[in-house]
């Protein structure tokens, strides 16, 4: 197995060495470069990605052609566009890549297979589902209530580092405010 997602999976649950190489024999393991798409809007999406290295972004495209940031993905998380993956539909979302990723991709009709065959698989990804869905309440739920200040700390809290990977004009995207007064927040949190 990737140590990398064998460490990430030892910490909600222990592997047998079976179970590790029946968890293993699923995967495929995925390289795309910068600017290069995992999946667009239209595709039909089977599987779902752990970061191994790199960083991606989830975007919408409204009908003006504007793009709307839902998710970063860097190393040790998941990235899909996960309504397209859990209801077998086409995607409303686009992934691509912000720098040179390498992935490992669960197809859906093996993962099924996987939580009968290996029932700490089951417990595994309902954690992972219930600590997504309970980060996506936490989000919309900033985004009424909170400053852009505040804001933009607790981003810098869920990606650390991320600043220094992403330009500038993303993560203001991300916060819902302009590439500006981003600039602006940033200059008074260092002057604080």
């Amino acid at each position: 197995m990737y140590p990398e997602i064998e460490k990430h999976i030892s910490k909600y649950v222990t592997l047998t060495l079976e179970e590790s190489e029946r968890f293993s024999s699923i995967l495929i393991h995925k390289k795309l470069r910068k600017r290069q798409y995992l999946i667009q809007e239209g595709d039909a999406v089977q599987y779902e990605y752990y970061v191994i290295k790199g960083c991606l972004k989830a975007f919408e495209v409204d009908h003006l052609g504007n793009e709307h940031i839902v998710q970063f993905a860097i190393e040790d998380w998941w990235i899909s566009d996960f309504k397209a993956f859990f209801k077998e539909d086409k995607a409303s979302l686009n992934i691509d890549c912000i720098e040179d990723s390498e992935l490992i991709g669960i197809k859906k009709s093996d993962l099924e297979q996987l939580y009968l065959d290996v029932p700490k698989f089951d417990r595994l990804f309902r954690i992972k589902l219930t600590n997504a869905f309970v980060s996506l309440q936490d989000r919309i739920l900033s985004s009424l209530e909170k400053t852009s200040s505040e804001r933009y700390l607790e981003f810098l809290k869920t990606y650390p580092n991320i600043e220094q990977r992403v330009p500038n004009y993303l993560i203001a995207n991300y916060l819902g405010i302009k590439p500006e007064s981003l600039s602006r927040l940033r200059r008074q949190i260092i002057s604080s």
